[in-house]
């Protein structure tokens, strides 16, 4: 991580401190970027990698938090194809009592009856647009909410709540589901405190596949 990946922020007005956003590279972009998320970006690197506004992603966390927080739980799907975002997707599910569909999302599992995972949601949460592309699809044929992951390169104008974000990496993908985690928790009135939040983001995070 280069000292100039660092802007300035109160680390009083952000859900965890600073630190925990760069060392676990949330901010950590791809070397390409959508015009959806030019407003996300703080920066581009000199290797060519572009670099995420924190502040916005902290901003971006609790709005979905929030969101998340007005629904029955049993009525959020939380998907997510990509290797490293289904441990932590899973726990995000978890810790919300929300069901999960981690791995490959069998095409129909929201629109047809007849397969045998169907499942009638109110609003989705994906790990990102372009991998969790049919989930996101069946979602817009129902007309229900889309809450997405989204790094630097990803398309946004179906997705209701960005939260911009490296949504690749083990450590990022693991603090992004901890901290929404732990703050719909608190929106719903479920914790008084964050810090009695249990679980750390270590539990959220994949094992590294070599």
């Amino acid at each position: 991580m280069a000292d100039d990946d660092i802007q300035p922020i109160d680390s009083n007005e952000l859900l965890v401190p600073e630190e925990t956003y760069l060392t676990s590279g949330v901010h950590i972009g791809t070397q390409q970027k959508s015009a959806d998320m030019k407003d996300f970006i703080y920066k581009v690197r000199t290797d060519g990698l572009y670099v995420l506004d924190i502040k916005k992603t902290d901003d971006r966390i609790r709005a979905a938090a929030s969101f998340l927080a007005r629904f029955n739980p049993n009525r959020v799907l939380v998907v997510c194809a990509r290797q490293y975002g289904q441990k932590p997707a899973r726990e995000f599910s978890k810790a919300i009592n929300a069901p999960a569909f981690a791995g490959r999302f069998v095409p129909g599992t929201l629109t047809n009856p007849a397969n045998p995972n169907f499942i009638e949601p109110e609003v989705l949460v994906i790990t990102d647009p372009s991998a969790d592309k049919q989930a996101l699809n069946e979602a817009l044929n129902l007309g229900i909410p889309i809450v997405a992951l989204c790094d630097a390169n990803n398309e946004t104008r179906n997705v209701d709540i960005v939260i911009p974000t490296n949504n690749k990496g083990r450590r990022a993908l693991a603090c992004i589901f901890w901290l929404l985690s732990r703050q719909t928790l608190v929106e719903r009135g479920d914790l008084k405190d964050p810090e009695d939040f249990k679980l750390e983001i270590e539990d959220f995070e994949a094992k590294l596949v070599i």
